[in-house]
């Protein structure tokens, strides 16, 4: 079976309202885009209809977590379980809308970039429906803090719509160990420390008041993780699992 050129990768909790809308946007667009593709959902142990949702929806590849184990966790299984040249990560709310791929897949192909992420920070104007106050000034902070702690010059780290090349990535994705919201500074740290060109480019965007992000509680997870990937980074814990990947796949090669 040959490989796919895009695919689509869906992380999805309690999501079954708006899923099918969702899954129709995507297919619309793919069909219109004229490349080979994929959908994987990963249900992440929702407790409403969104797993059945995804299953019930034709040309969609549904995966299931179990149990709730987070965002990160299950943009990481999807990533690992996708077959495409290049892997899309968007939110099921699609509060990026899904044509803005274009933009990502064009610098990706035009700059030879390993990961181009969508920035709200780049041109705010290009926002629709706008955050709080204290979410977007905290959102401001938190990026102060990823460029501290990481060094990466990224504009906006937590957007919820990122585009990845598989064959450059996945190792990235493989060291990955945040589960959570606070998984995407080290998911682009790792790409940009195993030698990966990491880009953003701005899209359009309209905040969900439905949002599963808990401002005060998931705030304070995220800064813990972004701590201990610094902790890990200065200890060669990243170094270290890096090595045993590849002494793994050497074996098993």
């Amino acid at each position: 079976m040959s490989e796919p050129y895009l695919s689509v990768v869906v992380p999805a909790y309690n999501e079954g309202r708006c899923l099918r809308h969702t899954l129709e946007e995507i297919q619309n667009y793919l069909r219109g885009s004229g490349f080979s593709s994929e959908i994987i959902v990963v249900d992440d142990g929702s407790g409403d209809d969104t797993a059945e949702v995804a299953e019930r929806t034709p040309g969609v590849r549904a995966m299931r977590n179990g149990r709730n184990r987070g965002k990160g966790y299950s943009v990481r299984n999807g990533v690992l379980e996708a077959r495409g040249e290049f892997i899309l990560f968007t939110d099921a709310d699609l509060s990026a809308p899904i044509e803005e791929a274009n933009k990502l897949l064009e610098v990706m192909i035009s700059a030879r970039a390993d990961a181009v992420v969508g920035s709200r920070a780049l041109r705010r104007e290009l926002i629709g429906v706008h955050q709080s106050y204290f979410r977007e000034w905290g959102g401001r902070f938190f990026n102060l803090l990823v460029r501290a702690f990481t060094g990466l010059d990224i504009s906006d780290t937590q957007c919820g719509f990122k585009l990845f090349r598989r064959e450059t990535t996945r190792r990235a994705f493989e060291l990955q160990r945040v589960e959570r919201f606070g998984f995407d500074p080290e998911i682009l740290f790792l790409i940009r420390r195993l030698g990966g060109t990491v880009l953003d480019v701005p899209v359009r965007w309209n905040h969900n008041p439905d949002t599963k992000v808990h401002y005060l509680r998931d705030s304070t997870h995220m800064t813990l993780d972004l701590m201990a990937l610094r902790w890990r980074a200065l200890t060669g814990q990243y170094d270290k699992a890096a090595g045993r990947r590849r002494e793994a796949d050497q074996e098993a090669g």
